[in-house]
């Protein structure tokens, strides 16, 4: 295993909440703070765009209906920007179902939660999501891995 790949499974799991309701975010945060998550929030969809950059989350947690840009137009921003765009999103909304196949595929939602009803299954959701991306990140470093072994069995050949 790569020493970055290492350090990313070690490290306590950062995830971003968006949400305008303070007490949704308060209670979000309890919870998956409770079960082991480093938590980060923002209020509005600026917000979470700024800190999904500065602060490097794992997973985002996002309401669909904020106040300044809505979640579906943050998801579309996230998934145009190279340090945001592999970054699983779990949608933890009042809206009761998904948005159609069409709009939902551009966004890549991994888990559509209804708030206060599957409330309970957030932390689980969030974990698999996150094992989810650790699997994507280690398919994609597999092949980087393996050329530095072979450059590195090479050298030790080469050396008497």
């Amino acid at each position: 295993m790569s020493k970055r790949l290492a350090s990313f499974v070690r490290m306590k799991p950062r995830v971003l909440i968006v949400d305008d309701e303070p007490d949704v975010l308060e209670l979000v945060d309890f919870k998956l703070s409770g079960e082991g998550f480093e938590v980060v929030r923002a209020a509005n969809g600026l917000e979470a765009l700024s800190k999904a950059r500065c602060e490097s989350p794992q997973v985002i947690v996002l309401d669909m209906m904020l106040p300044d840009l809505d979640g579906r137009l943050v998801c579309e921003i996230l998934r145009a920007q190279p340090f945001t765009r592999d970054v699983p999103v779990v949608v933890l909304s009042a809206l009761d179902r998904p948005l159609p196949r069409s709009r939902g595929a551009k966004i890549r939602v991994a888990h559509w939660l209804k708030k206060g009803s599957d409330l309970a299954a957030l932390g689980d959701c969030v974990r698999a999501a996150l094992e989810e991306h650790l699997a994507r990140v280690k398919r994609r470093l597999a092949p980087e891995e393996i050329g530095q072994d072979a450059s590195t069995e090479a050298g030790d050949r080469a050396q008497p």
